[in-house]
Parts: C-alpha cells; sequence; structure tokens
C-alpha cells in the first residue's frame, strides 16, 4: 500500500496516507493506476460539469482540473523540455537550461498548445458512456507511457535530478502490469479501444525514438514532457470522426 500512497504523493498532490512516503522503486508500477484514479475522478467531475455549463466550458473546466490534481507537475516538465530541447543546442547545454527555472517562449507556445489541443480532443467527445471511459483511460494511458522512458532510455544526469532516483534499478517486464488496467477497461470501446492503444504505442515509439536521437537520454522533465504530450495527442486523435 505504501507504494501505490507513494506514487500518488509523487505526481499527484491528493492528500492520502503518511506525509513523504517515497519510494522510487516500488511506486514507479502504479502510475498506470494513479492515472486510472485521476480519470475516475475526472470523468465523474465531467458529468457534473456538463449539467451546469455547456460542453466548451464543461471541457475547459476538465482540463483546469488536470492541471491543478497533478500541481502542474508535467505541464513544468513540459515547459522546461520545450525550452531546451526546441532548438540545435548541443546536450550539455539542453540540459543546462532545462535546470533553469524562468519560462522561455517554446515553454510558452508549448503549454499554451497543450492545454488547447486538450480542451479541443475533451470538446469533441460526444456525452455518454464513451466519453466517461476515454477519460479515464487516457490519463492513465498517459502515465503508463513514463514507463518506457524510464526503461528504454539512460538517465540524463549522472549527479542527480528530480527523476534520478526512478533509474537506479532497471524495470522488470512485471512492472509493467498496470498497463493492463486501461486495455481492460477500453474493451467496452471495441474497435476504438484498439485503435486508441495503437495511438498510444506509436506516439510512444515516436517520443522516445526523438529523445534518443536528440539526446540520447532522458530526465525527469522529459519524463514529464512525455506525459503530457501522451496526453494531448490522445484526445486529439481519439475525436478523429472515423467510423468504427
Amino acid at each position: 500500500m505504501n507504494k501505490f500512497i507513494a506514487s500518488l504523493q509523487f505526481i499527484t498532490i491528493l492528500p492520502i496516507g503518511k506525509k513523504n512516503i517515497y519510494d522510487p522503486k516500488g511506486m514507479i508500477q502504479f502510475f498506470p493506476l494513479v492515472g486510472i484514479i485521476l480519470g475516475l475522478m475526472l470523468a465523474g467531475l465531467d458529468l457534473v460539469f456538463l449539467r451546469f455549463w455547456p460542453a466548451p466550458v464543461a471541457a475547459l473546466l476538465d482540463v483546469i482540473f488536470l492541471i491543478i490534481i497533478t500541481g502542474a507537475f508535467h505541464l513544468d516538465g513540459l515547459g522546461d523540455s520545450a525550452d531546451g530541447l526546441l532548438g540545435h543546442r548541443p546536450r550539455e547545454k539542453v540540459l543546462l537550461i532545462m535546470k533553469d527555472s524562468r519560462i522561455g517562449v517554446m515553454a510558452l507556445v508549448a503549454i499554451v498548445s497543450s492545454l488547447a489541443i486538450k480542451w479541443g480532443g475533451i470538446l469533441s467527445l460526444e456525452p455518454g458512456l464513451n466519453r466517461s471511459l476515454l477519460l479515464i483511460i487516457i490519463p492513465s494511458y498517459a502515465r503508463a507511457g513514463m514507463l518506457f522512458g524510464i526503461k528504454f532510455l539512460e538517465y540524463g544526469r549522472p549527479e542527480g535530478g528530480t527523476g534520478h532516483d526512478l533509474f537506479k534499478e532497471e524495470l522488470k517486464p512485471s512492472f509493467f502490469w498496470g498497463l493492463l488496467l486501461p486495455i481492460i477497461i477500453s474493451i467496452p470501446l471495441g474497435l476504438r479501444g484498439l485503435y486508441l492503444f495503437a495511438l498510444f504505442m506509436l506516439f510512444n515509439i515516436i517520443i522516445l525514438f526523438f529523445y534518443k536521437r536528440r539526446m540520447n537520454c532522458i530526465t525527469g522533465d522529459m519524463l514529464g514532457a512525455m506525459c503530457e504530450l501522451l496526453e494531448a495527442t490522445l484526445f486529439l486523435f481519439i475525436s478523429i470522426t472515423i467510423q468504427f
């Protein structure tokens, strides 16, 4: 239970359990489950929002909820990563820029674009069971994606950093059990569920390939950016009007 609580405390602001429970090795496997919990809260609030506000406002409140419940933790990583990676700087310079707490133009553009894409993607989802399921599944997939970053890329700051402890031991295949949760929940979606899983794997590969080619490593900021990019792109592409 402490491992699960540690995972909740690490990537959300939920006041659960004793303070400062930290278990980097044990908590990683629970990232997808934490995503499910966030998704359940999001789906429940979305039903409430739709009762009181029009769809555009409800979608906006959904996005704001995700920002608040995570303490903008992943968005901060997205901004730092955008400032460092979006340019032609050498690796050492990129790592230095990502440590800078100041926000640049690239960070601002990346954050605004990500939030706008989420808003548009959620807005396009028709009210009903499928919408609620997607609001549960996509946050879980986004956080499951970080496991692939930890598994397949080396940590880029040997001197230490936010994500350093997550990379001390190699992830075993058994740590990926949480990925089964969004897959199982997506069964009622039928072919749309398979399409969503295919999108998840495709964008995982694209992001990891970019990180590998650009930096040949990953950092805590880049893990956060990975989560935000997966969440935004999954909401965007699942909203394509394809008949399943």
